[in-house]
């Protein structure tokens, strides 16, 4: 099949049904469909490993048994389809007989389905989705892997979907804060708030290509591990690794923020996190008091850092996406934040990010943070990532890529002090500068453009004189396309 045209081909017929309502519930309704295609292909390469493998899942509600349609006329359809889907197999998965000793990767199943749901109300239509998904072989490696760029497309998708678009980090961000933090085999990645399962994925990319043994293989599919709150992203994290051969996805559909930071042990700590933590809402009273007094703010994010802190290994390492409003915050909460940061970690890099990086979802201009938990910071460098040459905005047609970090590579290897007109591109401040700024880390940030300005008169004046040069240029153009035509005015 062409797999190019799938997503277009999976929304022409759900536009068509009355019970889907926008691009939110329509990438639901596809996802947990492809959720349940691919989970199935990875059941039939298990059952080939694994003799005594056996399947969580009934006979009758496995793939092969009720979606495939065979062309003998006995697939179900219509009401009989919806009535199985809504009645048999919704049901069955949010209630499937786990425990802690069933393997995670049998209770990803059951944490897949508890908040998702089927919307679509025509089962003719919903039959017909359910064929064009089974069309890919996933049992093939390379379509497998070709699907991958496809998956990529239905996560980029969410970026327009309503506020589904906070579960998708630009992949050029993703790709260059792993690409500093170098993750090796072995070590343990968490993202917290992992959403899609961006940050786990571009570093599973990295550490494939160090794969050499069966034993490098255990520790591949051992070495990430998420928690996301909310149900789609979560889903499609899960639905994310399991193409990425990651065989027992360890993400866990929870809040991140809903556990004492003080219970935290060393079993529960790791090696390499690496986040884009939800920014602008806010936690009940409930939720701050896992932290200590001095640290409960009401930005998520600011907890979330709080959290960061506490499960970082000794020695490991740090890539943090954080909006401008954390470093030039001045409440007690963010500036004891900070200071325990500055205080406790290796604070050495900030990159401030140009704006609309994450547009559509949001506006706010964001920076990454990288520090490690090696001894208290010392000097911090910061360096302005400026607006690629012929690029005013980020875009859906115009996004991020990877080689607009090319500079900051470049530079992160040999640091040096950056002036360009009067401002710091990068710089490196002492931890005694920046604590003598009370922990303000709105540095080397983009230069504002400062309006002059001038008396009534002299203001009065310089309009009139615009105006004339504007009226001029009109004129002239005007009399450029009349004289073209052959018109007379």
């Amino acid at each position: 099949m062409s797999l190019n045209n799938l997503v277009k081909r999976l929304q022409d017929v759900m536009r068509n049904d009355a019970g889907i309502n926008g691009d939110a519930q329509r990438i639901e309704q596809i996802v947990w469909i492809l959720f349940l295609k691919i989970y199935d292909a990875k059941e039939q390469e298990w059952e080939l490993i694994n003799d005594n493998y056996r399947s969580l899942i009934p006979d009758f509600l496995r793939w092969g048994n009720w979606a495939k349609d065979r062309k003998d006329g006995k697939a179900m359809t219509g009401d009989e389809l919806l009535n199985f889907v809504n009645n048999d197999l919704f049901p069955a998965l949010k209630n499937l007989p786990v425990s802690a000793q069933t393997p995670m990767n049998q209770r990803i199943i059951r944490a897949a389905f508890e908040d998702n749901n089927n919307y679509m109300k025509n089962g003719v239509l919903l039959r017909q989705v359910i064929n064009i998904i089974d069309e890919i072989n996933f049992e093939q490696y390379q379509e497998r892997h070709a699907f991958g760029d496809i998956y990529e497309n239905i996560l980029k998708s969410l970026q327009s979907a309503g506020n589904a678009g906070e579960f998708y980090t630009p992949r050029a961000v993703t790709d260059f804060m792993v690409q500093m933090i170098k993750p090796k085999l072995g070590e343990r990645i968490a993202d917290f708030a992992c959403g899609t399962g961006g940050f786990l994925t571009s570093a599973l990319k990295v550490l494939e290509l160090q794969i050499q043994s069966v034993s490098d293989r255990s520790l591949f599919n051992q070495s990430v591990y998420g928690i996301e709150k909310k149900a789609l992203p979560h889903l499609l994290c899960i639905t994310n690794l399991l193409l990425h051969d990651i065989d027992n996805p360890d993400v866990h559909h929870d809040n991140a923020l809903e556990k004492s930071v003080k219970d935290y042990t060393e079993a529960d700590k790791f090696d390499i996190i690496l986040m884009n933590p939800p920014y602008g809402g806010s936690e009940i009273e409930q939720i701050k008091t896992n932290f200590p007094t001095n640290l409960r703010s009401s930005e998520t994010a600011d907890l979330f850092m709080s959290v960061i802190m506490y499960r970082l290994k000794k020695n490991g390492r740090a890539a943090i996406v954080l909006p401008d409003g954390f470093l030039f915050g001045t409440d007690n909460a963010k500036v004891a934040i900070k200071q325990k940061l500055i205080s406790e970690m290796n604070l050495h890099t900030i990159i401030r990010l140009p704006h609309s990086v994450f547009a559509p979802y949001t506006s706010i201009t964001t920076n990454i943070l990288f520090f490690d938990n090696t001894q208290a910071t010392e000097k911090t460098w910061f360096y302005r990532l400026d607006m690629p040459q012929g690029y005013k905005n980020f875009s859906k047609t115009k996004p991020m890529k990877l080689e607009h970090f090319n500079d900051v590579v470049e530079w992160w290897n040999d640091r040096k002090d950056i002036e360009i007109d009067g401002f710091f591109k990068a710089k490196s401040f002492s931890y005694q500068e920046i604590a003598d700024r009370q922990f303000n880390l709105d540095l080397c940030g983009f230069p504002h453009e400062e309006e002059e300005i001038l008396p009534p008169d002299e203001l009065i004046q310089q309009y009139q004189q615009k105006r004339t040069a504007l009226n001029a240029d009109i004129d002239r153009i005007l009399g450029e396309i009349t004289g073209i035509l052959g018109i007379k005015l």
